[in-house]
């Protein structure tokens, strides 16, 4: 990430601030006082209410006014210049009328929050009644069904184990800043600005295992995928700035691999057999590489800036990279000498990535206002657009792929949205 590639630390610090703080359109107008504070429901939006409670009758501009100012004045961060531009023209024609997920709610009660302008993968969704996110300086739980939330971790004090590992750090961290998370079945798993892992199982008391995976000054953990072996057994992957990626068994509580790669490695995914690994990282080129032996089976060529996010269709054979030059490309396991689409974006990098279950969806983010919706079964010729204001601080499918939640931080409408999948035609989707 920009750390590691030249972007002076002020310049970063100052950026991060910013985004941080609040998406590009707090200004004064935008941001004044607002009387209700209110969730949003589908009914209230059949009513004529702004899906996130934007009260555009009483601002002295129309929403697709500002929509068009902040498609200009937007900004895209680049680690090599003008790369959003020059990928352009190789994108793949879509069609952006489809609709498949519909707005279900909008809740005011959690707070998304961003640390890292680039990291984006801050919420996750075990079940459709249970999401995981990062709000200001905890991990909560929140129910969309009882419309309940509570702390999972508390991050402001002392953070320590409660079990007895061999490599926990007994003395736990002091005010953790957690850079990215990861949730699956039972185990949540954050990471944080100086490499540090924290590792809870939901169903006991207390935080299992505390560990850092790094010394580097430089040791941010980028991204962490939570994945079960062959045997059974749990493990994650930690990806972080110092180049490293390493193999963490939640078994025996230790590391059982740690593969070094020439650049920070920013988001990595593991295909569905579990025997290969997707990395990229702060090089225009990602990696295909063997998860036993940690040796590289191919190069990927054509994004022209850094990447930040992955993907493994549920198929195997295809998968999916997010670059900053704007673009999400599909590849395919069986030809790698070039992506088989281009999937553009409307204003900046291509932060996040999700398939759904099935296959059938893919949704790709961008770090602000938009979430993309592919129909993979198209040829990601075919897509529906959500349109909203903020920075996106994730996007996570259930498991069943009925709901779909975007994490909104910003200083006035931060919000969790749910969207809901359309069943049109359900009988012969349970036949497809």
């Amino acid at each position: 990430m920009s750390r590691r590639s030249g972007y002076r630390a002020a310049e970063q610090e100052d950026r991060q601030v910013d985004l941080m703080g609040d998406s590009d359109f707090d200004d004064d107008e935008y941001g004044q006082p607002i009387e209700s504070k209110e969730d949003t429901s589908a009914v209230d939006v059949k009513k004529g209410k702004d899906i996130q409670g934007i009260p555009w009758d009483n601002l002295s501009f129309s929403r697709d006014r500002y929509r068009k100012t902040r498609m200009v004045q937007y900004a895209n961060f680049e680690n090599v210049p003008n790369s959003g531009k020059n990928s352009e023209k190789v994108c793949t024609p879509v069609d952006k009328g489809a609709l498949y997920y519909e707005f279900q709610y909008n809740t005011r009660s959690v707070k998304p929050t961003i640390l890292h302008f680039q990291l984006r993968n801050l919420v996750w969704a075990t079940t459709r009644h249970d999401v995981y996110l990062l709000s200001q300086r905890s991990v909560l739980h929140w129910s969309p069904f009882a419309s309940e939330k509570h702390k999972v971790i508390d991050l402001q004090g002392h953070i320590t184990p409660s079990e007895k590992h061999q490599g926990n750090v007994s003395e736990g961290f002091y005010q953790a800043q957690v850079s990215t998370l990861a949730v699956r079945g039972n185990l949540l798993v954050a990471g944080g600005f100086r490499g540090e892992l924290i590792c809870k199982f939901l169903d006991r008391e207390g935080i299992s295992y505390c560990c850092k995976s790094t010394h580097d000054d430089n040791g941010i953990t980028n991204s962490l995928e939570i994945f079960e072996k062959p045997s059974g057994s749990v493990h994650f992957l930690a990806s972080n700035n110092d180049c490293g990626v390493r193999d963490f068994d939640m078994e025996k509580f230790q590391i059982c691999n740690n593969f070094r790669f020439p650049w920070a490695v920013n988001h990595t995914s593991l295909s569905p057999d579990g025997k290969l690994v997707a990395i990229v990282g702060d090089n225009p080129e990602g990696l295909i590489v063997d998860t036993n032996s940690g040796k590289t089976v191919h190069e990927l060529r054509g994004h022209l800036d850094y990447s930040f996010a992955s993907a493994w269709n549920p198929d195997g054979r295809t998968f999916a990279t997010g670059n900053q030059d704007k673009t999400c490309r599909i590849w395919d396991i069986r030809n790698l000498s070039k992506s088989v689409a281009v999937l553009g974006g409307n204003m900046g990098a291509i932060r996040s990535i999700r398939y759904t279950s099935d296959g059938r969806f893919l949704a790709m983010a961008e770090p602000a206002d938009f979430v993309h919706i592919f129909d993979v079964g198209s040829g990601y010729r075919r897509k529906q657009v959500v349109d909203f204001f903020g920075e996106i601080s994730g996007i996570s499918f259930s498991p069943d792929t009925e709901a779909l939640f975007i994490g909104v931080h910003d200083r006035t409408y931060s919000s969790l949205l749910q969207y809901n999948r359309l069943r049109f035609y359900s009988y012969l989707d349970s036949a497809i």
